[in-house]
């Protein structure tokens, strides 16, 4: 499942970017990435979801997100964390958080 699953819901006009609320952007999270349900993404699941986006250098993209997302360094972004993955997703993902 890519990132257009379950989240067609508003382009922005004029650019190629998914505008959700971040309450959207969470339940996308633990359904489209957490493969194993367990509450909290890896390096594995962010290269896994980097690379159903067609992109090349999964694994380097997802260690960048990791080092951006998890602040605590236990290896997992969890729900405290979950606004350092919407930053980077901004940046990598074409996601617009909205409020």
């Amino acid at each position: 499942m890519g990132l257009d699953m379950g989240i067609h819901k508003r382009l922005i006009k004029g650019t190629s970017k998914v505008a959700m609320s971040m309450e959207e952007f969470k339940e996308w999270v633990l359904r489209d990435l957490d493969a194993d349900q367990d509450g909290k993404i890896s390096k594995d699941e962010l290269a896994e979801a980097v690379r159903r986006r067609g992109e090349w250098f999964a694994g380097l993209k997802a260690w960048k997100g990791m080092r951006s997302a998890d602040s605590n360094r236990n290896g997992v972004v969890d729900d405290i964390e979950i606004t350092n993955l919407a930053e980077f997703a901004q940046k990598h993902f074409g996601i617009m958080i909205i409020s």
